[in-house]
C-alpha cells in the first residue's frame, strides 16, 4: 500500500513538474504565466520577470534578476542585453558599456544590442565597427528607416571616410543582399553617402542588377539630384541603359 502511494505520488510530482515547464515556455509569449513557474525552474520566466523588474524603481532589483537571468541562459545576446540595462538603470555605465559589447559580438540579429554598440563604437571613434553594426541593422527589414537615418550621417560621415569604405567592403562581399541595399540604401542613407558607397562598389566590380540599378537611381533623385548624377555618371560604365 505504501509503495502505491509512493509511486502515484511521485507520478504527481512528475505531472506537476512537467506543468510547471510548459507554463515556462509558454511565458516566452504569454508573460503572466511567469509569475506561477516557481524560481528554481524559471528560465524563459525569468526574461519576463526581468523585464517587469527593470520597469519598476529599484535599480537593484532589477540587476538581481537580470544577473540570474544571464546565470541560467547565459548564451542569447538578448539576455545580456538585458542585463546591460539593468546595469545602465543602477548607474553603473562601465559594467553596461562592457556587457552590450559582448551582446553585440554574440548576437548579430539582436537589434537592440546592435544599436547599442553602434553608438558606443561612435563614442570611440571606432567608425569601422559602427558601419559593420549599421550594415547589421540594414539587414534586418524590421529595423525602422526611421532609425537608419538617424544613425547614418554620424556612421558614414565624409565621402572616402573609414565607415564608408567599411561599407563598401561589405556590400562586395555580399552580393546576396545587393538587391536589399539598392532598394533600401537611397530611402534611409545619406544620399551622398549612398551615392559614393555604391559608386565604389561598382568601380570594385560589384555586380549589381542593372534595372534596380535604375531604380535606386530614380528613388536617390527625388531625395538628391546631384548625388543621382554622380552615381548615374559611374553607373552607365557597367549598365549602359542608365545613361538613357
Amino acid at each position: 500500500m505504501t509503495g502505491r502511494i509512493i509511486w502515484f505520488a511521485a507520478l504527481a510530482a512528475i505531472a506537476v513538474l512537467t506543468t510547471l515547464l510548459q507554463f515556462d515556455m509558454a511565458s516566452k509569449t504569454n508573460a503572466s504565466l511567469a509569475a506561477v513557474v516557481p524560481k528554481p525552474l524559471r528560465n524563459y520566466a525569468q526574461a519576463q520577470v526581468t523585464l517587469k523588474a527593470l520597469g519598476e524603481e529599484d535599480a537593484g532589483h532589477a540587476v538581481d534578476e537580470a544577473q540570474r537571468l544571464v546565470r541560467r541562459r547565459p548564451l542569447p545576446a538578448e539576455n545580456l542585453t538585458l542585463l546591460a540595462a539593468a546595469h545602465a538603470k543602477a548607474g553603473a555605465i562601465e559594467p553596461a558599456g562592457q556587457v552590450i559589447q559582448i551582446a553585440g559580438q554574440r548576437g548579430w540579429r539582436e537589434p537592440v544590442a546592435q544599436e547599442a554598440v553602434l553608438r558606443l563604437a561612435l563614442a570611440a571613434g571606432d567608425e569601422a565597427e559602427a558601419a559593420r553594426r549599421y550594415g547589421a541593422l540594414f539587414l534586418r527589414n524590421p529595423t525602422p528607416d526611421s532609425l537608419l537615418e538617424e544613425l547614418g550621417p554620424a556612421v558614414f560621415g565624409e565621402p572616402g571616410s573609414i565607415g564608408q569604405q567599411t561599407m563598401v567592403a561589405i556590400v562586395i562581399g555580399g552580393e546576396r543582399w545587393h538587391a536589399q541595399f539598392l532598394r533600401r540604401g537611397p530611402r534611409v542613407m545619406p544620399p551622398a553617402a549612398f551615392s559614393s558607397i555604391t559608386a565604389e562598389s561598382l568601380a570594385r566590380g560589384a555586380a549589381f542588377d542593372c534595372k534596380l540599378l535604375g531604380q535606386s537611381l530614380n528613388a536617390l533623385a527625388q531625395r538628391d539630384a546631384a548625388a543621382a548624377s554622380t552615381l548615374r555618371s559611374v553607373g552607365v560604365g557597367r549598365c549602359p541603359g542608365l545613361g538613357g
